[in-house]
């Protein structure tokens, strides 16, 4: 298609986003917006060279499969603009959005909005940047009015609806609170009687309920383990007397109910968590996950919801989870959760992370799982690949290393002032300030730009040579390059450390007000929680000894088991298994 311009083809990219994936279902935004940007490109008479989207993807990161696409067909050159509905399509951080502008720019390519209220001088682009910060402040504010809104409307004794109610429930037609889905709860009632009354295991109830075809929570024959255990420590199923809800609401809230009837009770604000999305290399390109982390929060800060009765006996409830006190939660396996895995537990031989096995052993007419960590190599290549011939029981090596973990919080004062030291190590490790120097590198590239114009200019006006061109262009490439890696690396840096505090906090609030006992029976998820928090590394050596080490840890004296042995601590190794069947 012809420019207006008389100055050949003018090419375009539309590129339309969407944040939720509600809206990534439906679609209807993503249409809207393409339908916009394509009757803009047809006014302006720009050609399209390719329409992307990024359904369900937020503007809070640059790691997105569409906008790779389109940052991967700029580079590839032709491109003179990349068009989206609003500025925040493209990001929604002001300095993602100069970093775009920057690479595009490189490479002759504008970004461009159709919201847009400046033009390219220095004033139109103020415009634009207050614009962008505004946006970002409305929303945080909107962030902020949803989150306490859902906890005015938990403290008003109302449910905060989430995509699927509790199983045995549903929710009446006003979505704040629940009625009874009678079917449903009539198997809550049998899980309590079997395992409560009648002694059954969780493992018998799951193979009776599968063999008899009793529809499974969100659909299906297969019942998770998980499942049961989760029920049977879930509130929402235990009654509650009048005179116990009454110590958990506000005094609206109990007015309202009736004193001579019982309920359950529904958490609401128990649990913080935090979602991050990251890329990974893989054999088919990159790829993206979602990254999660839950704490569980103080108990005074969770806020008790009351919900219809059960009608579950008291003392079934009481029963039942007695029974499973002991149980150890299953992992998705069906077997056992590895606390030490993902990134923890490492050889000394080869510097690769342990791997899980398990080994069957018949004796008489039972069969029994041992269970063990090995060498990555071992497994692969045989015992003579690094030197760590052994293979190590889970139940001492996992003991050992919570042993010496938690050791480090029997004297919490002394806990809070030494992860507060790390902090400040941390903190000092950065030199001068970030801020600054982050605006000084923002100010080189803006620099560099301004230079390369004009180098340009000067070469069209014949002042300047080719070869004294591309060699002035080349320097300033090297500077462009340096800025980038210096601004990443800063950005990397304050990301670790904002990373650091959070998890500091997590420990301090959640963990550390522990008393030993209540520490004892943390579950193996909640101590691998804690040493993910702590960055904790373990390596075994070829003797079969322990080196502990963390980024929240070096400094707090743990850093072998021979050094654990000085604080009162079994200083014997740990003990290898046989060869492996």
């Amino acid at each position: 298609m012809p420019s207006t311009n008389g100055h050949g083809s003018k090419r375009a990219v539309l590129y339309a986003r969407v944040s939720t994936d509600e809206q990534a279902r439906s679609g209807y935004s993503l249409a809207q917006q393409l339908e916009a940007l394509r009757e803009y490109a047809a006014q302006e008479g720009y050609e399209v060279l390719e329409e992307v989207t990024d359904p369900g993807q937020s503007g809070a990161s640059l790691v997105r499969p569409g906008m790779d696409r389109v940052r991967d067909l700029v580079t590839a050159g032709g491109v003179s603009v990349v068009l989206a509905q609003d500025r925040d399509r493209f990001a929604r951080e002001p300095a993602y959005l100069y970093v775009l502008r920057e690479e595009f720019a490189e490479h002759g390519t504008k970004i461009r909005a159709l919201s847009d209220r400046g033009d390219e001088s220095p004033e139109g682009e103020l415009t634009d940047g207050i614009l962008d910060h505004l946006a970002r402040y409305e929303r945080a504010k909107i962030a902020e009015r949803t989150r306490r809104g859902k906890l005015r409307r938990a403290k008003e004794g109302k449910i905060v609806p989430t995509h699927t109610p509790d199983y045995g429930y549903e929710f009446n037609t006003t979505r704040d609170n629940y009625v009874i889905n009678e079917a449903q709860m009539a198997v809550v009632r049998r899980i309590f009687r079997m395992i409560g009354v009648e002694g059954t295991t969780i493992h018998t109830v799951k193979k009776s309920f599968e063999r008899e075809g009793i529809p499974a929570p969100g659909g299906g024959t297969r019942w998770d383990r998980s499942f049961f255990r989760s029920c049977i420590l879930d509130d929402v199923y235990k009654p509650h007397t009048f005179e116990e809800v009454q110590e958990l609401v506000s005094s609206e809230v109990a007015a309202r109910l009736d004193p001579t009837a019982r309920y359950g009770i529904w958490w609401f604000n128990r649990r913080r968590r935090r979602r991050t999305r990251v890329s990974e290399n893989s054999s088919n390109g990159r790829s993206y996950r979602w990254r999660s982390a839950t704490v569980i929060k103080p108990q005074e800060e969770w806020i008790a919801v009351p919900v219809p009765d059960p009608r579950i006996s008291r003392q079934w409830v009481e029963a039942a989870r007695e029974a499973i006190k002991d149980n150890r939660r299953h992992s998705s396996t069906g077997r056992r959760f590895w606390e030490l895995s993902g990134g923890i537990l490492f050889c000394a031989g080869c510097g690769r992370g342990m791997a899980t096995h398990a080994v069957r052993s018949n004796s008489g007419r039972s069969e029994t799982l041992h269970f063990y960590y090995r060498c990555h190599l071992r497994k692969s290549e045989g015992t003579d690949a690094c030197g760590q011939a052994k293979s190590y029981r889970v139940d001492e090596i996992e003991a050992r290393v919570w042993t010496v973990v938690s050791g480090m919080f029997g004297d919490p004062d002394q806990l809070r002032a030494d992860l507060e030291r790390m902090m400040e190590l941390e903190h000092e490790g950065m030199r001068g300030d970030p801020q600054r120097e982050a605006k000084a590198w923002l100010d080189k590239l803006t620099e560099v730009d301004q230079e390369r114009r004009g180098y340009q200019r000067l070469a069209a006006k014949g002042r300047m040579t080719n070869e004294e061109l591309d060699e002035a262009l080349a320097e300033l490439e090297e500077t462009r390059i340096t800025a980038e890696r210096e601004l990443e690396a800063l950005k990397s840096r304050r990301e670790h450390l904002e990373s650091l505090e959070r998890d500091k906090e997590a420990l301090l609030e959640t963990y550390v007000a522990l008393a030993p006992e209540a520490l004892g029976s943390l579950t193996p998820e909640e101590r691998y929680q804690i040493y993910k928090m702590l960055r904790l590394r373990v390596v075994v050596n070829l003797d079969g000894t322990l080196e502990i080490s963390g980024t929240l840890v070096d400094g707090l004296g743990v850093c072998t088991s021979e050094a654990s042995s000085r604080s009162r601590r079994d200083p014997s190794p740990l003990r290898a298994a046989g060869p492996l069947r």
